[in-house]
């Protein structure tokens, strides 16, 4: 005889549903129920679902990349998919946009617990983070040489992650598909379009469907923006008028082998900066790490806001990703890895040659194939400020013989200049964030989000300030 409780537990395994806080969550059909995250530690109540996991992007040799997959917060199997790659290289999405910038969570102050970002960009997209090349975060490879990597290697990877990740979710492979990052994303993400859209032309079965990519603070032609940056120091009293005379006439950044001994000094006495000044976002204060680490074993709340901004959330960050509990909740650091989960790795050796690929080219080929780009800038960045990108974006209009067709002016959000806007052609877009930096959603979520939703909806940003567009994030 059946007792009861069999046919209960028949019942639940028929049904494959998980009782979480109160909110039942059924497995998606075509979603691997072994990468679902039950709950982690000290998460605030959701009602979207979680995955995280490895994809082998190569078996042979052990490589493998991590992703942490979040639904959108309303109606996921409607909204489209958006994947987002942060720089460095060598730098995690994992910890970066989904941690500390447009992800649902933030660590808390104690790095023990997480709060809801109340901003987050899964109230538009399902978002895809994924920890590339192998050796950053917890992606690995049992091969050391793998390790010695460059662009090429990492873009090829990603090609492959996609694919199999894909086979993980094939309900998603007809989603409209956003490639976005920041950063060394401004590599990454064009030159990954490109592999993409070479691979849709080959391919007689599956195509991705990629509707648009957009990149902020983007790397695009090095030389352009490391003298960008020496400006943008001096415009805000960073450098003397005698130390930016001597990189303007001394400096050949084209050209790095040619600089002379009076460029490297200028340069030298600029770079002290950094010891005081978060040249990421030069209005925040800097956090002191001993004290917030030495606080943190303590479990005290050591969060200190500058300018309504946590500024030692990276060591709250890499506080709780350290935590066993917290690596168990995420299915990660499967190999047990002989080192400490970190934002950007040290175990890379990135090919440096690869910084000075000129990105125009291939987003060219990109618009030329009929996907939109954006390219976005927060206003208080020094490391790749925006008056690089703005000027790179209008060469390559002209390259492409593109219109203006919204002339450059503000664009608003909450009845408040939000940041300015340009539009070429009706495919390519360069819109500023104002009061954002580096690390746009990080200082601005709000705008961020405004401006990320306006992206996947296929609308303009706003040029006149409007009570309903307040409410629409």
């Amino acid at each position: 005889m059946v007792s009861c409780r069999a046919v209960v537990v028949a019942m639940v395994v028929v049904l494959v549903t998980v009782q979480w806080l109160g909110y039942t969550f059924s497995f998606a059909e075509g979603y691997p129920e072994e990468d679902l995250v039950a709950r982690l530690p000290g998460q605030p109540n959701v009602g979207f679902r979680q995955y995280a996991g490895y994809v082998d992007v190569d078996s042979a040799n052990g490589r493998s990349l991590f992703y942490y997959y979040v639904e959108a917060v309303k109606q996921p199997d409607t909204k489209p998919l958006t994947l987002w790659l942060n720089g460095g290289p060598g730098c995690s999405s994992v910890g970066g946009g989904s941690f500390t910038e447009l992800g649902p969570f933030y660590p808390t102050g104690d790095g023990r617990g997480l709060r809801l970002n109340s901003m987050s960009w899964n109230k538009a997209s399902n978002l895809l983070f994924v920890e590339s090349p192998a050796g950053v975060g917890w992606s690995y490879s049992n091969r050391s040489s793998d390790y010695n990597t460059g662009d090429k290697t990492t873009v090829n990877d990603m090609l492959v992650f996609l694919l199999r990740w894909f086979n993980k979710f094939p309900e998603l492979k007809s989603r409209d598909l956003f490639l976005t990052g920041e950063s060394y994303a401004g590599h990454y993400i064009p030159q990954l379009a490109d592999v993409i859209l070479s691979y849709n032309s080959r391919s007689s079965g599956f195509k991705f469907n990629v509707k648009g990519i957009a990149i902020g603070n983007p790397l695009l032609k090095l030389d352009r923006d490391f003298a960008a940056a020496y400006e943008y120091f001096w415009s805000h009293g960073m450098i003397s008028d005698e130390v930016r005379l001597t990189i303007m006439n001394q400096c050949d950044f084209a050209n790095p082998k040619n600089m002379s001994n009076a460029c490297i000094y200028a340069v030298v006495e600029s770079s002290v900066l950094t010891e005081y000044i978060n040249s990421y976002h030069i209005l925040l204060d800097v956090c002191y790490p001993s004290i917030v680490q030495q606080e943190l074993r303590l479990k005290k709340m050591v969060t200190k806001i500058s300018m309504g901004v946590d500024v030692c959330i990276t060591y709250e960050r890499s506080f709780y990703f350290n935590l066993p509990e917290v690596q168990n909740a995420l299915h990660a650091n499967r190999t047990h890895l002989p080192y400490e989960w970190t934002m950007c790795s040290n175990r890379l050796n990135y090919s440096g040659i690869d910084g000075y690929i000129d990105m125009l080219p291939s987003l060219k080929r990109i618009i030329q194939n009929q996907t939109p780009v954006w390219i976005f800038s927060g206003d208080q960045d020094s490391v790749i400020p925006l008056q690089s990108s703005r000027t790179l974006v209008r060469e390559l209009a002209e390259d492409l013989n593109f219109k203006t067709t919204i002339p450059y002016g503000a664009w608003f959000h909450k009845e408040q200049v939000g940041g300015w806007v340009t539009e070429y052609g009706n495919q390519l877009t360069f819109a500023t964030v104002r009061g954002a930096a580096h690390m746009v959603p990080y200082a601005e979520p709000s705008r961020a989000l405004h401006m990320f939703s306006s992206f996947v909806n296929g609308r303009r940003l706003p040029n006149k300030p409007d009570l309903k567009s307040s409410t629409d994030d």
